[in-house]
């Protein structure tokens, strides 16, 4: 398919610059033309088009410009200069990776719908790929054919929640203040804080690294960091876990079979004779790995299968619904499976996650050596030992107090209301120490329609709605099962009016300055008072305010700042 450019000429020569390649691996061409008169038409062969591929088009109406082919360009006069029509070949700037397209959530209204039922989600794959993607050099309007989980973009942070007491598996805080891309709403965070293990109180780990050694896998940002991302995990492991090492490629293969943790020269010997070859038969490797983990289980353990790949399956079972079937059924062993993703260019986002979510585990993306020390050894806890499994969440609104809501992110999690009290849906995984941030932005405006059950804040017996007299936003019931368990526990925590506040503490300035970026990436329909860009430079404005002594945020910032002075071509796209 080919589309066209129309660009006004405000001088006697034009540069356009196009972006190829995709994420890190962009490279910029520039060409210059020089006007002909009013009524020439003439076709252009500049010197520097060379540089630009002339690639096969798939073509969509957003993105970024990957590639100018000039054929014809027509010269028209105008008062202010001139117009250049150029024809050219166009392809998705994330051409050969794979990712879920999300459709954001809209409000419901409490009376009819009082019930907002979802999984916990704490991956943050999200968030690191985006980094890659700015670091590239994309801008605000690049994003739209990438699917930004927003509330991964949120987790990714650290906030200042309270600990549980003693005895608690949970801690919850909340806050209620104004919203600040709509000033008739308002926004409530709750956040769900986990335990801490201590060191001398950490289960022994039986850990199988199956790691994808597929051709697919031999470049610098893969396989390579791959290697350097493990040994920074295996230096903090002891003598009581053991490590296993599957690979897989056109074959499958035991590299190292159940070594104690602190023979880390080993082990990392065993990681360094990898080498890329081959095609992906991931259904091989993931039976073989579970294999391993079955035979080596550790009653009590901790028992892991971490797999790294760029998601790349191309033989045997290799569809996220098949993947999705095998790991659900393996899953049933007490094995957990997390995922590591890798690379660029064919990595599928949409695999890391199906196998993630199905296997009891998390869903991490490795861009650099930096962000596998966060996950594998900052975090390690919370990557590694699970303290809470398919864990769900219910919030009940009060419709005296909120006439409307909107769950900002957890799309892809949305579970029905009877899902919540089924202890064969599944949830979300969470470690020792794990946060999970949950934003909801809220109407008002009381709202009178008849539902036809009864519940906390209201009673509908064929009447209309009688609301109850309680003081109340919302509560909010926790579902968890125990990792050796089958069967859910249930808490309940409830939100009091007196939690707003019109002077909203730092964690509630971050997480919405994160998640108001995260909606202008994703081009959401619900930012009413501000354009995508007054978004943008208003969480980093925000952002600024904090003075955070902290590197995350504070590379937050510099990535926000990277995406508002990114050069995005000004278009117009016609068929």
């Amino acid at each position: 398919m080919k589309k066209r450019i129309y660009g006004l000429l405000l001088a006697t020569t034009i540069s356009i610059t196009a972006l190829a390649g995709c994420g890190g691996l962009g490279k910029k061409v520039e060409f210059v033309e020089t006007p002909h008169t009013t009524t020439s038409t003439a076709q252009h062969h500049p010197a520097d088009m060379a540089e630009a591929p002339r690639v096969s088009s798939k073509a969509t109406e957003s993105g970024s410009l990957n590639s100018l082919w000039a054929t014809d360009a027509e010269c028209i006069a105008d008062s202010s200069g001139y117009y250049y029509d150029y024809e050219y070949e166009y392809t998705e700037p994330f051409a050969g990776e794979t990712y879920n397209l999300i459709s954001e959530s809209g409000f419901l209204s409490v009376a009819r719908s009082p019930l907002s039922t979802f999984g916990a989600d704490v991956d943050t794959a999200s968030y690191s790929n985006m980094r890659r993607f700015v670091k590239s050099g994309y801008g605000l309007y690049d994003f739209e054919n990438v699917a930004l989980r927003t509330e991964e973009l949120i987790n990714y942070f650290n906030y200042n929640y309270d600990a549980p007491r003693k005895g608690e598996k949970f801690s919850v805080v909340t806050s209620v203040s104004d919203c600040p891309w709509n000033k008739k709403n308002k926004l409530m965070i709750l956040g769900i804080n986990t335990k801490t293990l201590t060191e001398g109180k950490r289960p022994d780990s039986n850990i199988v690294f199956l790691i994808d050694v597929s051709g697919s896998m031999n470049s610098q940002d893969k396989l390579p960091l791959l290697k350097d991302s493990m040994k920074l995990l295996v230096e903090n492991l002891t003598k009581n876990d053991r490590v296993s090492i599957v690979t897989y490629a056109s074959g499958t293969g035991v590299v190292l079979d159940s070594v104690h943790g602190n023979e880390t020269k080993k082990i990392n010997k065993a990681f360094e004779s990898l080498k890329a070859s081959g095609s992906t038969n991931g259904e091989g490797g993931i039976e073989l790995a579970y294999e391993i983990a079955e035979k080596n289980f550790i009653e009590g353990g901790n028992n892991r299968i971490i797999l790294a790949t760029d998601g790349d399956f191309n033989v045997g079972k290799h569809r996220g619904d098949e993947l999705k079937e095998l790991i659900s059924e393996k899953k049933e062993s007490g094995v957990f499976l997390s995922i590591l993703g890798f690379g660029t260019g064919n990595y599928n986002d949409v695999t890391g996650e199906t196998l993630a979510d199905s296997g009891n585990g998390n869903y991490s993306y490795i861009d650099c050596l930096t962000e596998a020390k966060k996950v594998l050894v900052d975090e390690m806890s919370s990557t590694l030992y699970t303290v809470a499994k398919d864990t769900k969440f219910q919030v009940e609104f009060n419709p005296a107090l909120v006439s409307k809501y909107r769950l900002i992110g957890y799309e892809n999690r949305a579970l029905e209301a009877e899902d919540f009290t089924d202890d064969t849906k599944d949830g979300g995984e969470l470690g020792a120490g794990h946060q999970v941030t949950v934003i909801y932005e809220l109407e008002l405006e009381n709202d009178d329609t008849n539902i036809a059950y009864p519940l906390k804040y209201q009673d509908t017996p064929n009447k209309a709605t009688v609301v109850k007299s309680i003081d109340e936003w919302c509560t909010l019931s926790i579902a968890y099962k125990d990792p050796d368990k089958d069967e859910s526990k249930y808490l309940s925590f409830p939100v009091g009016r007196n939690n707003y506040t019109s002077a909203p503490s730092d964690d509630f300035i971050l997480a919405t300055s994160v998640a108001e970026y995260a909606m202008a990436l994703n081009g959401s329909d619900y930012l009413v008072d501000m354009t995508r860009e007054e978004a943008l430079n208003q969480a980093i404005k925000n952002v600024k305010k904090l003075n955070a002594d902290d590197e995350i945020i504070n590379e937050f910032l510099s990535l926000m700042e990277q995406v508002a002075s990114a050069d995005t071509p000004s278009v117009h796209w016609y068929d």
